[in-house]
C-alpha cells in the first residue's frame, strides 16, 4: 500500500500527541470516520424508533411503568399498581427511566418506549468508542454496523424489556475495564464495578456473568504486581457487590407494611426474589429454591436451551449472524499474539469479548429455558469481535504486500516528501520515533498511535527499521515469515465464511432469499478482489473489494432486522423476535398480533372501568384481580389502585384469604375479577364462596368468557 509519510512534530505538538494517546483519542482521524459514525447512528435511531407510537409494550411491565410514574412508593419498589400493594417480579431499575419518561410526557406509548430507543442508540455509540480505542476506526465502524443491524437488537429497542438497559450498562462496564487495564488507574476499575452494579438493578444475576471474565482479564493483562492486581480486582468486585445489593438491602430493612409485597416470593424477602425466583430456580429442578414461588408456563419458558441454543432455527436468525467470524477472530487473535508481552492490549480485547461470549453461551445452554431476546446481551461481543477480527485480518493482509525491506514506499507521484527545512528529524534523547498519524493508506497494524495494532507492528517488525541487525536472527525471522505467510488469506476467508453462514441461517425459512444473490455477488467481488491482488493493483481497488466484502456480511442480517418494522414479523409483545419464527408468528400468520399501548383501553375494558368507577363508594381499591394477567389491560388504561391477587403467576401467597376477607370487611375492596386462565388459590376460593357473581351484561359484556366479576360487598 502507498504511504504518506508524516513530518515528525516537535515541542508542543509532541506534548499534545502524547496526551491524545493517553486519553485514547486519535490526533488525526480519517476523514470518513465522523460522517460514517453519524450515518450509523442515524440508521440506528430510525430502526429503533420506527413506529414508536405503536411500540410493543410488554403487557406486564407496561402496566407497572404507568403505575410507577404516578407514585413514589410504586416507583422505587416497582409497584404493579398505583397503591404499590404488590411489586413486579423483577428489580425495578430497568423501568425507572421509562417511568420518568411517562411522568414527564404523559401516559403515551411512545413515552414509555423512548428510553429504550435512547439506550439502544447509546449502546451503538459507546461500543464504537470502545472498539475504536482497542482496534481502530475500521473495527469500530464494523462493530457499530453489526450491532445496529443485529435483528434482536432492533426488535428489542422498541419493547419495554430490561435487556436493552442491561446491555448498555455492561458495555459501559467493558469500556471502563479496558481503560483500567490501559491506564493502570484504579478509578476506572471502580467505575466498572459501579456499571456492573447498576446493570444488576436491571436484570439481577445475569449482570454478574461478566465478572469472572473481567476479573481474569484484569489479572492476566493489567500492569503491576500480581498482588496489586488481585487487590484491585477485589476492590472492583466489592464495589460491584455493594451497588448490586443496595436496593435489596433497602427493601429488606423497610417494614413490610411500608412497601409492596415482593412478587415471586413465598416469604416477602428481596433476596428470595433475586437469588431464588430469578436465580437458582431457573437452573435447578426445584422451582421453589431459596423461597421462590413455583414457576409456571406463564413465568417460565422451557425452550431454547442446550449447546445448540444459539444456532437453532428460532434463536439463530436473531443473533448468530457473526458467530463464526467472532469465534475465528477470538482464536486467531489470541494465537497470533502468542509471545507478545503479558500486557498486550490487542490480545486482552479478544480475551474480554471472547470471554463475554463464551460465558453467556455456557449459562444459556445449561438453564431451564431462554427467551430469544435474552441473547441481546451477547450482541455487543459478537459485533466487537467481528470488527476487531476484520481489522486484525486486514492488518495481516496489508503486511503481506508491504515491501520486504520495511521502508516506507514512495508517494504515488514518485517524489519523496522532505521536511520543510530539508533535514531529517531525529529522535530526541535516544527515544524511539513517534508513530505516524492515521492514514487510510497505511496498514492497520502501524497506522494508529492510539491502537494496539501500532504496538504490534513495533514489536514484530521494528527490527526491519534498525540500521543494524543480528545475523543469528535471520533463520528465526525466516521461519516466522514462513509460518505467517498464509495469514493474509484470513481476510477473504472470513468474509466467505460469514456469508456462507448467513445462507445456512436463512435456509430453513428462506425468509430473505431474494437478498442471498446480492450477498453472494458482493462476497465474490470482495473475495476475488482481495485474493487476486497484485503489484499493480491500486489501493482504491483493494479498498473497494474490502468494502464489498464487509457489505456482503451485513446484507442478510439487515434484511431480517428490517422485517421487524412490520408488526407481523416483530413477535409478541412479551417475547419480541424478528422474522417468520416463534409461536406468535405461527398463531397470527396473516395478521399482526394486537398491541395495546398506554391509555388505549378497548371498548370492553372501558365499559368495565366505567361500571367499577360508577359503583365505587370510597373503597381504597377499584378492583381485586386474580393474577396480573387480569389486571394488566386495566392498569395500562388507567392508573388506579388495583389489588393483584397472586402476582404475575397467580401463585404468590398475597393476599391470603384471611387478609382479603379483612380488606372486604373494612370496606377497602368491593369487586373481584377472576379468570379461568390462572390457577385457583385459597383467596379465589374465598371470593367464590362469599361474593355474588354479577351478570356480564351489567358491565358491557355479552358473556363472561374466561372472566367473572364478583361483588364482595358485606351483607347487612
Amino acid at each position: 500500500m502507498t504511504a504518506i509519510p508524516a513530518v515528525r512534530p516537535t515541542g508542543a505538538h509532541r506534548g499534545r500527541r502524547a496526551a491524545n494517546r493517553r486519553s485514547g483519542r486519535p490526533e488525526d482521524a480519517p476523514r470518513w470516520e465522523r460522517p460514517a459514525l453519524a450515518a450509523v447512528l442515524v440508521v440506528a435511531t430510525v430502526l429503533y424508533s420506527w413506529g414508536i407510537g405503536h411500540a410493543a409494550l410488554h403487557p406486564f411491565y407496561g402496566a407497572a411503568i404507568r403505575s410507577m410514574a404516578g407514585s413514589w412508593r410504586s416507583f422505587f419498589f416497582g409497584g404493579l399498581d398505583a397503591s404499590g400493594s404488590i411489586s413486579i417480579d423483577k428489580l425495578p431499575g430497568a423501568f425507572w427511566p421509562d417511568a420518568i419518561s411517562v411522568w414527564l410526557f404523559g401516559p403515551h406509548t411512545w413515552a414509555a418506549a423512548l428510553p429504550q430507543v435512547i439506550e439502544g442508540v447509546l449502546t451503538v455509540w459507546l461500543l464504537h468508542r470502545i472498539v475504536r480505542a482497542w482496534a481502530g476506526p475500521l473495527a469500530a465502524l464494523v462493530a457499530a454496523l453489526a450491532l445496529t443491524l443485529t435483528p434482536v437488537t432492533v426488535v428489542l429497542a422498541r419493547a419495554t424489556i430490561p435487556d436493552t438497559a442491561l446491555t448498555l450498562l455492561l458495555v459501559a462496564a467493558a469500556g471502563a475495564l479496558q481503560k483500567a487495564v490501559r491506564t493502570e488507574r484504579v478509578l476506572p476499575l471502580i467505575i466498572c464495578g459501579i456499571w456492573v452494579g447498576l446493570a444488576f438493578q436491571t436484570k439481577m444475576l445475569q449482570a454478574w456473568l461478566v465478572l469472572p471474565v473481567f476479573a481474569a482479564v484484569y489479572q492476566l493483562v493489567a500492569p503491576g504486581t500480581p498482588l496489586k492486581r488481585a487487590l484491585r480486582v477485589l476492590l472492583g468486585g466489592a464495589v460491584a457487590l455493594a451497588v448490586s445489593c443496595f436496593w435489596a438491602l433497602i427493601a429488606w430493612v423497610t417494614p413490610a407494611a411500608d412497601r409492596p409485597y415482593l412478587d415471586g416470593t413465598t416469604d416477602n424477602n428481596p433476596f428470595a426474589l433475586v437469588f431464588g425466583y430469578n436465580g437458582l430456580s431457573r437452573f435447578s429442578s426445584d422451582s421453589t429454591a431459596f423461597g421462590a414461588v413455583a414457576g409456571t408456563a406463564t413465568s417460565r419458558t422451557t425452550g431454547n436451551t442446550g449447546w445448540d441454543m444459539l444456532i437453532n432455527n428460532t434463536v439463530g436468525p436473531q443473533i448468530a449472524w457473526f458467530l463464526p467470524l467472532a469465534v475465528l477472530a477470538t482464536v486467531l487473535g489470541v494465537l497470533w499474539r502468542t509471545g507478545q508481552p503479558r500486557t498486550d492490549m490487542l490480545r486482552a480485547g479478544f480475551l474480554m469479548w471472547g470471554g463475554w461470549l463464551a460465558m453467556h453461551t455456557l449459562v444459556f445452554s445449561v438453564s431451564n429455558g431462554n427467551h430469544a431476546y435474552y441473547t441481546a446481551v451477547i450482541a455487543p461481543a459478537l459485533a466487537a469481535l467481528a470488527g476487531g477480527g476484520l481489522a486484525l485480518f486486514r492488518s495481516e493482509y496489508e503486511s503481506a504486500y508491504e515491501p520486504e525491506n520495511g521502508s516506507a514506499p514512495e508517494p504515488e507521484n514518485g517524489s519523496k516528501h522532505e521536511p520543510e527545512n530539508g533535514s531529517k528529524h531525529e529522535p530526541e534523547n535516544g527515544s524511539a520515533p513517534e508513530p505516524e498519524p492515521w492514514s487510510p493508506y497505511l496498514s492497520a497494524d502501524r497506522s494508529e498511535p492510539w491502537s494496539p495494532y501500532m504496538a504490534a507492528y513495533g514489536s514484530e517488525h521494528g527490527s526491519a527499521h534498525e540500521s543494524e541487525h543480528r545475523p543469528e536472527d535471520d533463520s528465526e525471522h525466516r521461519s516466522e515469515e514462513e509460518s505467517g505467510g498464509r495469514r493474509h488469506l484470513a481476510l477473504p476467508a472470513a468474509i466467505a465464511l460469514t456469508v456462507a453462514w448467513a445462507l445456512v441461517l436463512d435456509w430453513p425459512t428462506r425468509f430473505v432469499s431474494w437478498l442471498l444473490p446480492v450477498a453472494v455477488m458482493l462476497a465474490l467481488c470482495g473475495v476475488v478482489g482481495l485474493w487476486s491482488r497484485g503489484p499493480r493493483t491500486s489501493p482504491r481497488m483493494v479498498q473497494a473489494a474490502l468494502a464489498a466484502g464487509i457489505a456482503a456480511t451485513l446484507v442478510v442480517p439487515a434484511g431480517w432486522a428490517l422485517s421487524s418494522l412490520d408488526p407481523l414479523y416483530a413477535g409478541a409483545s412479551a417475547s419480541p423476535m424478528t422474522g417468520p419464527v416463534g409461536n406468535s408468528y405461527y398463531q397470527h400468520q396473516h395478521r399482526a398480533p394486537r398491541r395495546t399501548g398506554l391509555d388505549q383501553p378497548s371498548a370492553r375494558d372501558t365499559a368495565l372501568l366505567d361500571y367499577l368507577t360508577t359503583h365505587r363508594n370510597g373503597e381504597k381499591y377499584l378492583l381485586a384481580t386474580q393474577a396480573a394477567y387480569t389486571a394488566e389491560p386495566l392498569l395500562r388504561a388507567k392508573s388506579e389502585p388495583i389489588l393483584v391477587m397472586g402476582g404475575f403467576t397467580g401463585d404468590t401467597p398475597f393476599p391470603t384469604a384471611q387478609q382479603f376477607g379483612s380488606l372486604v370487611a373494612a370496606h377497602q375492596v368491593r369487586y373481584a375479577l377472576l379468570t379461568s386462565q390462572r390457577p385457583t388459590s385459597a383467596t379465589t376460593t374465598w371470593v367464590k364462596a362469599h361474593c355474588k357473581r354479577i351478570r356480564p351484561t351489567a358491565y358491557g359484556r355479552r358473556t363472561d368468557g374466561s372472566f367473572s366479576l364478583y361483588d364482595c360487598k358485606p351483607q347487612k
